[in-house]
């Protein structure tokens, strides 16, 4: 059984633009009406299927499995809502700790999150001077959530509450 143990961030500057090349990063959801969650992904030259649990504090239950690009694509086509998450995503080590940065294109284009995955919730970790406020457990900042409620759109959402 495999534990997604991940924590996020705002970023507050783009100096780890200088740690790593952008990869281009393209996601949909399928419907499963609650759990779990399954994502496909394209990341560069390879694409991804994923099942995610129900979040319990910053853990949850993940299981990825590499799969054909083609198949991929045809998942994303006819089988996911018609949004989808597009992104540049950068993954690099600094201090032995492993960050991915995923500046956000499209509906959710400002938005900057960085994510570290950790061993266990309590892990230590280094954090960049570039880190901002945490937001590990703010659902807006969801990928799966961004492609219903996008960036663009908070202020408009939270005049309507």
């Amino acid at each position: 059984m495999a534990t997604e143990i991940e924590r996020k961030f705002r970023v507050t500057t783009d100096q780890y633009k200088q740690l790593a090349k952008p990869l281009y990063c393209k996601q949909g959801y399928l419907d499963t009406q609650n759990e779990p969650l399954v994502r496909v992904r394209i990341i560069d030259e390879k694409a991804y299927l994923t099942l995610k649990g129900k979040n319990n504090g910053i853990s949850r239950l993940e299981f990825e499995y590499e799969i054909p690009i083609p198949d991929a694509n045809t998942l994303l086509s006819n089988f996911c809502s018609t949004a989808f998450i597009e992104k540049n995503r950068f993954i690099f080590s600094v201090e032995n700790t492993t960050w991915e940065v995923d500046e956000f294109l499209g509906e959710n284009l400002g938005l900057v999150v960085a994510e570290v995955e950790l061993a266990s919730e309590n892990a230590d970790f280094y954090k960049p001077s570039w880190i901002g406020k945490e937001v590990s457990h703010e659902s807006k900042y969801y990928n799966y959530k961004l492609v219903n409620h996008p960036y663009s759109k908070w202020n408009e959402i939270i005049t309507k509450e």
